[in-house]
Parts: structure tokens; sequence; C-alpha cells
């Protein structure tokens, strides 16, 4: 709720051997920024396809109904797919494609090399590479589109079944033979395929591999673990015995079904360490990616494994963004903070963040408070409380007989309430508002931009925020006052179910479960919701299947702790 400076931050991404600078700042100007993507809820039997990709360092899936969901690294916003139903999905390096009911193929993310610009026409599948991308198009030709430095992205005029798009080489099976043909960089045999009839192929960094019909798994290729010229001899990657029922290829390693369903990895090369061991269990399909891999059981579920990716599953009853961060309470009514971490251990029914501290309404009505003290505004008072509300230096609750209490720093009287009884209090910056029995408001506490005078009339809920005020009326249309640098105080007309008061935004649920933003972070994600909570350069959303959605330019963690 606070006017605070954005954070920046700078790291260090190693793939291929090079070291990359990848940006996670907060300035929404900035493509490499690592904005976080959307939470994902894959609940058992919702997920179709799971896809990871030899140069992604994020996956996506494809649920049920058609829609996707991705997590992982998010820069230039791979992992945030838009809106609408999709049958199959490839993420490449910084970019993501997908194939859409209609035929027609959808790309997101960085696009520089022309890789996010697919063309025109009904495509039946979509493989994203590193800075490439190619799709089997209805009639079995295959286009391709982006970066062709190494004639990766100029495919032969023949009819495929399967396209697959590595870093700098491409691979396809004929339509008619069942034979492979590979194009583009051959520098270590990766695009000298194997000879035979085969049913998929997949290419991975700088190796392929191929299914036979026969089901036994063929690789060629090498992945060297330095630069520059390889070694003299023949580099073919090892792989275990066996049939198989599908295969893919990673960064510098492979995975594929055998015909029990178990998972079966090795490395690219034997010089490389081996990957990480797949979990126990039956497999419908796996895709490997950069150090990761992630796979579809036979009940639905997504399992990854290696490199933390696994895909968040974290379901939220309430949330509260602030100066800290966010918290969420969650299903089993434990309240989970990131990125401070600290929130302790206990059953909860509310959450509430300050600009430094954090307080929440336990399951026996006591409040509990974590965080910076040094106003005394995590020091809780004692006794029972029905709602608690964290501002920037002070707290205020709701006592059960409709009493407010404050505690904290009180410079400007923002702790000081007045007598009578409230259904409502909500603690801003310097001032505070609650809302009484009878359905006015009353606000105390700092008044320098009007955010502590509110209007006459009815209201049913009140959001106090850095300089500005909204609250929700008995109509249901919104009436913001304070502060309008930004417009946070100029929501559109309309009937809303909630409204929330950020630093310089606001955001408001409207019935259909949409989000209307206004001000410094004025974008929502599309999609249906069943809460919001607006705070300091972010703003978080509950999705109907308790799922959380963030956005805005102060960049966090993509999953709690």
């Amino acid at each position: 709720m606070t006017m605070r400076n954005h954070t920046r931050c700078v790291r260090l991404l190693s793939l291929f051997g090079l070291a990359f600078a990848v940006a996670c700042e907060s300035d929404p100007t900035n493509p490499g920024r690592q904005a976080k993507p959307a939470f994902v809820l894959l609940a058992p039997g919702t997920v179709a396809q799971v896809s990871a990709g030899p140069a992604a360092l994020h996956t996506c899936a494809v649920r049920t109904d058609g829609t996707v969901a991705c997590w992982g690294e998010n820069a230039y916003q791979k992992a945030t797919p838009p809106v609408g139903a999709f049958t199959q999905v490839s993420p490449g390096f910084n970019h993501t494609c997908g194939v859409q009911t209609d035929g027609t193929v959808a790309c997101w993310g960085y696009n520089g090399a022309g890789q996010a610009s697919p063309p025109p026409g009904a495509f039946t599948q979509v493989s994203a590479g590193l800075a490439h991308t190619c799709g089997v198009q209805t009639d079995g030709t295959v286009a391709c589109w982006g970066a062709n430095d190494a004639g990766q992205a100029t495919p032969p005029a023949d009819t495929f079944t399967q396209v697959s798009a590595g870093y700098y080489h491409t691979c396809g099976l004929l339509k008619t033979l069942g034979a492979i043909v590979c194009w583009g960089d051959n520098s270590y045999g990766q695009a000298t395929p194997g000879v035979g009839s085969f049913t998929q192929v997949s290419a991975g960094g700088y190796h392929t591999c191929g299914l036979k019909t026969d089901g036994t798994a063929v690789c060629w290729g090498y992945h060297p673990p330095f630069l520059g010229p390889p070694p003299p001899g023949a580099f073919i990657p090892t792989f275990p015995p066996g049939d198989f029922t599908q295969i893919s290829a990673g960064s510098r390693h492979t995975c594929g079904i055998k015909t029990d369903g178990t998972v079966a990895c090795w490395a690219a090369n034997p010089d490389d360490p081996a990957p990480p061991l797949p979990p126990p269990g039956a497999f419908t399909q796996v895709s490997a990616g950069v150090g990761y891999t992630c796979g579809l059981e036979t009940d639905g579920t997504v399992a990854c494994w290696g490199g933390g990716s696994a895909p968040p599953t974290n379901t939220f009853t309430k949330i509260s963004t602030g100066g800290r961060g966010v918290c969420g309470v969650k299903l089993d009514s434990s309240v989970a903070c990131w990125p401070s971490n600290d929130a302790p251990a206990g059953a909860f029914t509310r959450v509430s963040q300050g600009f430094s501290h954090t307080c929440a309404l336990k399951t026996d009505n006591t409040v509990v408070c974590w965080g910076s003290n040094d106003h005394g505004q995590a020091t809780p008072l004692a006794g029972a409380f029905t709602q608690v509300s964290a501002g920037d230096w002070h707290t205020c609750g709701l006592q059960p007989d409709g009493t407010v209490a404050c505690w904290g720093n009180n410079d400007y009287g923002q702790a000081a309430p007045p007598a009578g009884a409230f259904t409502q209090v909500s603690a801003g910056y310097w001032h505070t508002c609650g809302l009484k029995s009878d359905g006015t408001l009353v606000c105390w506490g700092y008044n320098g931009a009007g955010q502590a005078s509110p209007p006459a009339g009815a209201f049913t809920q009140v959001s106090a925020g850095g300089a500005h005020t909204c609250g929700l009326k008995a109509d249901s249309t919104v009436a913001c006052w304070g502060d309008n640098s930004f417009g946070q105080t100029t929501l559109p007309a309309g009937a809303f179910t909630r409204v929330s008061a950020g630093n310089g935004d606001t955001c408001g649920l409207r019935a259909d479960g949409t989000i209307v933003c206004r001000g410094a972070e004025a974008t929502a994600p599309a999609g249906t919701f069943t809460e919001v909570s607006a705070g300091n350069n972010l703003t978080c959303a509950l999705e109907r299947d308790a799922s959380m959605a963030c956005w805005g330019g102060y960049a966090i963690a993509q999953t709690p702790p």
C-alpha cells in the first residue's frame, strides 16, 4: 500500500555451456523482466499434454478443456499463455507456440528473430526450438519461421507427419516411408539420421533420437561438454535397451516411456553426467527440457523431476499483497508468504500484508503478527477478533462487539479509531477507514489527498490504499476518492462485487469474475476470479479453481516455499 521503489535484479543463466545475464527487473518496458506467470492448478485428470523442450527453461501443459498453463522461467512473458483453446503446445528457449483448436498457430514470448510470428494457415503440430519454430501444415508440408543461420528453418519440399525443432537443426518424420529427414546444423552429426522406419522423432540440443517401428530407440549426434570443434571419432549417444512407446530428447539428456509405462532417461553423451532419475510409476507421455523432465502419469497427474521444474500446486482461500510480497491462506488453513518465507505455523482464516509486517487471524480468533515491529505494528492486542488489516506502520482489527482496535504508529491518528460499531476495517498507508453497521463510511488519519474524506451514502465494503480509498456502494458501483495521480480513482461504471485499493492502482472484481484495474499497474489478466488484492506495485487474484495469478512491476518468486 506504500509508495516504495521497484526492485531490480540480474541473474546468470547457464545454458549450452555459456553464461547469459537474464534481467528480472520491474520495468514493464523491459522484455526480459521476470514477471510472474500465472499460478496454475493441474489437478489429476485435467491435463491432456505436458511439454518442456530441448531449449526450454519453462514448461507448459494443455488442459483437457484446451486451456494452456505454463510455469518456470517467464522472461519475455514466454510462460504467460494467451486465452484460448489449444490442442498442442511447445515451449522454446524464450518463446512458446501452440496449435489452437481451429488449426492456427499462436506464439508468445521473444520474437527477435521472428520465431513467435507464425504464418497463417492450419497446422496439425508445432515445435519450438532455440530461436526458430516449425510446424506441420494440414497438407503435410512443413513451414518454419525464425532464425535460419544454419538452415534450420528451411525445410525440404516433402510431406511429413511430425516435426521436431532443436537448437540449430530440425528433423521431420516423412509421411510416406516413415524415414527421418533432418536439416540445419550438422556439426555433431545431429542432422544425419539413422536408417529405417520410424514412428517418432525428437530433436534435442546437439543430438536427435527416433523411435523405430519395432519399438527400439536410436539416437545420433553429440552434445559436447565444451565449446569448440568435436574430437575425432563417432559420437553416438548411449541409450538403454528395450522397447519404447515414446521418446523425448532434451538439452543434454533423453527420456523414453517403455512398454510397461515406466520412464528411462539417459545422457546425450557418455561423458555427460547422468540425468536425474525419473520417479516410479506408469506414464503416458514424457517431455525432456534443459536439465529436467516432465511426464504425464496414467492418472493424469503431472510429475517433473530435476532442475526445480515441478508445477505449482498451491491453492488458496484468501490472499493479500503488500510491501513484503504476497501471502495466502492455503486450503489446509496454513499461511504461505513469499518471498519473505517467514509465516508462522498454525491454522488461519485470514491474512493481511502491510509494508514491512504481516498479520493473520487464527482459527481461534486471535491475531498473530510478524515482520518489522519498530512502531509496534506487529504486537497485536490480546483478545478475539473477527478481521485484521495491516497498513504501513499500523494495524487495525475488528472485535466481536463491532468495535475497532488499532496498534502501531499513530503519527496522524491512523491508529485512533472512533467509537461505534463497524462491520469491516481497512488500514492504508497513513489512514484507516471503517464500514459502520449502518453502511456509512468513516475514515481517520492523514488526509492530505482527501483519502480520509469518504462520500456520503451506503456502502458494503471499503479498501484503503496508499493515498486513496475506494468503496463498494450498496448499488454495486465503486466510488473512489483521494490521490488520482495514476488514474487509480477512476474505475469504470458498472457493477462490481469487490474492490481493492493498492499503492497507485485500484482493481475491481465484476460479477462475471473478470477484473478491471486502473492506475500504475492497470493491466489485469483475462480469466475469471473470486478475489483480488492490490498491493505495492503487485496485484494478485484467486482464480475459480483456487489457484493464484499475480501481475505488476514488482517481480516475485513464482511459487511459495
